[in-house]
């Protein structure tokens, strides 16, 4: 196992860096200490984001860097206009004062003008943080004071509007400006996107260049709030480094070539989105927008517009996209039709063998398939796509099976937020049905304290390991062992050819299908406190579209066994009594559905989710259980502590019937 002393060796006055002596900070203007390896993957001289996007000028100067669908026509962006593009809106943001190490806000929908606020920023010594358009304005609030945001850059009025009714609890901006759509709103200090990028046209050249000289590799470059069990999000503080070697690590070993088509569709306050900025710059590729109609839609309208060669997306994404196809196969002609049903179990076996090593492929196959294909691949806009990649949340596996039967087998990536994304990946030549890959070259991965099914928690090591939580250095602390391996808080296994296999989670975090990350306890906490009749609630919602309840309600309790009883307790029935419900037992609310009971419940939980930190935290559905928690039950530990394992078990159907209404 690597330690501190062992594999960080580097002079830091050879390669640039700042001085460091620890591997984590949680100061914003602090540097770590890079986890460099002394030969081969991980010993590659580190690089600042914007020598990175130099090198991309130089090398790729003019082949298009990015693509607007902007009424039915692509207006593309080179790599020369994209650079200088980002300099005019870094000497803008100079000129409205930013100071170093500070940030920017973004709250907005993906286009060239986030990409270049992003870049921008870093150009000019600080840094972008978006800020999620789910989220309640409370939580915004939070994010843009906690990292001391100077300036925010929204999208349109309805955000802009949501800013400035925040504006007095945001001392620190400066200044806003609006991106897209008309500006309605006349105030001192708010620019439309063509006034800003004319703000700084009398900042120096040599000022801007002495800034970006400065810069280091090892030191802050973006921060991105991701979702903590405490509720709120917590800022993961990346580097230059984090961003640039990773990216170039991540894309040599899935095989990517240089003018690769990507399709920004995931939100940008997501790790996986910013890919689109960087993973892009790396390669020489071009990142291209749909237009805002396709944006507000589906993703297949996105891929149709794009027809990219590489797409990420999240399992609820590619759900969809495996409903379309369904629905575009069953259209096809009786012919097709028939040579498709016959030829989905020979493509399932070739690409099961491949798994396993076999390239092996029926002649019958080779030649009935392949126009089914073209058809369906064509109508999802992916007859181009060469890598196509799922993560963030658990795949089920008949998605990936009817993808495999398309020959369009869906690598899964492993990783987080503070890893920069990818740690473990899946390959198109080395990959498991069930696994979410292997460890990234130049990277780590132990499993600590496994159990005799090999089963602990995942741990990581390299140089995408973040640079510590902002400000939070007693969380920090507790995510990172004395050697400097990232505790993951996940359960898995390794095998022995490397692969990961995901078992579970030590945190309590819901992760839905769209790989929203929700800490239950805080939702749960608030529904108990609205509505005085329930004792235990339960957030479920893991790999679906939405989080749904189970909740039980106060009764007696024998006081003998402890076992839960039907009876009511007195200020449950108090409860029922002033709704006009005559009900004293749990059974009966739950068998007759007591109008007045449920729909005092349906309010409370509507009560609860208009003060949700973002949308994604409300709650859809909800059921009552007819027996309450207990250590007796084994639905709580000896200490009480909720066993949600086991209720999901417990309460399986119940909970899938949920999802099926």
């Amino acid at each position: 196992m690597p330690t501190a002393t062992s594999e960080i060796k580097k002079d830091p006055t050879d390669l640039n860096l700042a001085t460091a002596d620890s591997l984590w900070t949680t100061a914003k203007d602090g540097a770590v200490k890079l986890r460099m390896a002394e030969l081969g993957p991980g010993s590659e001289p580190p690089m600042t984001t914007v020598q990175m996007f130099q090198k991309s000028v130089q090398n790729f100067g003019h082949r298009p860097a990015l693509a607007l669908n902007r009424n039915g026509q692509w207006e593309f962006t080179s790599y020369l206009q994209y650079y200088e593009q980002c300099r005019a809106a870094a000497k803008s943001f100079l000129k409205l004062g930013l100071e170093r190490f500070h940030s920017i806000g973004i709250l907005g929908i993906n286009s060239p003008e986030w990409f270049i606020a992003d870049i921008g920023a870093i150009m000019a010594g600080g840094f972008a943080v978006g800020i999620h358009t789910l989220f309640s304005s409370d939580t915004q609030q939070y994010v843009a004071s906690r990292c001391e945001t100077q300036i925010l850059v929204v999208d349109n009025h309805q955000n802009l509007q949501r800013i400035l009714q925040l504006q007095d609890q945001l001392p620190h901006v400066r200044a806003i400006i609006q991106y897209h759509d008309e500006q309605k709103v006349n105030r001192p200090n708010v620019y439309t996107w063509k006034e800003f990028m004319q703000l700084g046209a009398d900042i120096p050249d040599s000022r801007l260049d002495g800034i970006i000289t400065s810069l280091k590799a090892n030191q802050c470059c973006a921060i991105i709030y991701t979702s903590a069990t405490t509720g709120l999000p917590n800022g993961v503080m990346l580097s230059h480094d984090n961003v640039t070697w990773t990216v170039k690590a991540f894309g040599n070993y899935v095989g990517l070539q240089d003018s690769e088509i990507f399709a920004s569709n995931g939100h940008l306050c997501h790790v996986s989105a910013r890919y689109d900025i960087w993973l892009s710059m790396c390669f020489g590729g071009t990142t291209y927008f749909a237009s805002t109609d396709a944006l507000k839609g589906s993703k297949i309208e996105v891929l149709k517009q794009i027809r990219p060669t590489l797409f990420f997306a999240v399992p609820r994404i590619w759900d969809s996209i495996h409903e379309k196809a369904v629905s575009i196969e069953s259209e096809l002609s009786l012919k097709r039709s028939i040579i498709t049903n016959q030829t989905k179990t020979p493509e399932m076996a070739a690409n099961g063998n491949h798994v396993n090593g076999d390239d092996g492929l029926s002649w019958d196959y080779s030649f009935a398939e392949t126009p089914i294909h073209k058809e369906i691949k064509a109508g999802l806009g992916l007859d181009r796509c060469v890598w196509c990649h799922a993560g963030t949340a658990p795949m089920k596996e008949d998605t990936k099976k009817f993808f495999m039967r398309l020959n369009i087998p869906l690598m899964e990536r492993y990783g987080m937020t503070e890893t920069f994304g990818p740690h473990m990946v899946s390959v198109k030549d080395n990959f498991r049905l069930s696994s979410c890959g292997k460890t990234i070259p130049g990277c780590k991965t132990r499993i600590y304290r496994p159990d005799e099914d090999g089963i602990g928690e995942t741990c990581f090591w390299g140089r995408n390991i973040f640079m510590g939580y902002l400000n939070m250095a007693a969380i920090t602390k507790k995510v990172f062992d004395e050697d400097g391996w990232l505790h993951t808080g996940d359960l898995g296994k390794l095998d022995h050819d490397g692969f990961m296999y995901l078992t579970g989670r030590i945190k309590e975090l819901v992760i839905t299908s769209g790989g929203s990350k929700i800490p239950p306890a805080p939702v749960e906490n608030a529904v108990k406190k609205e509505l005085p009749i329930i004792s235990n609630a339960m957030l479920v919602g893991d790999q679906r579209d939405f989080p749904s309840m189970l909740l039980t309600l106060k009764c007696t309790v024998d006081g003998d066994t402890e076992e839960p009883q039907d009876d009511l307790t007195p200020e449950a029935i108090q409860f029922c009594q002033q709704l006009g419900s005559s009900a004293t037992r749990v059974s009966e609310v739950v068998r007759s559905k007591d109008p007045a009971i449920y729909k005092a419940i349906e309010k409370g939980m509507q009560r609860v989710n208009e003060k949700a930190l973002a949308t994604f935290h409300q709650v859809h559905k909800w059921t009552i259980l007819t027996k309450d928690f207990s250590v007796t039950g084994g639905e709580l530990g000896p200490s009480f502590k909720l066993r949600r394992s086991v209720v999901k078990n417990m309460y399986a159907q119940l909970i899938d019937e949920l999802y099926q209404a």
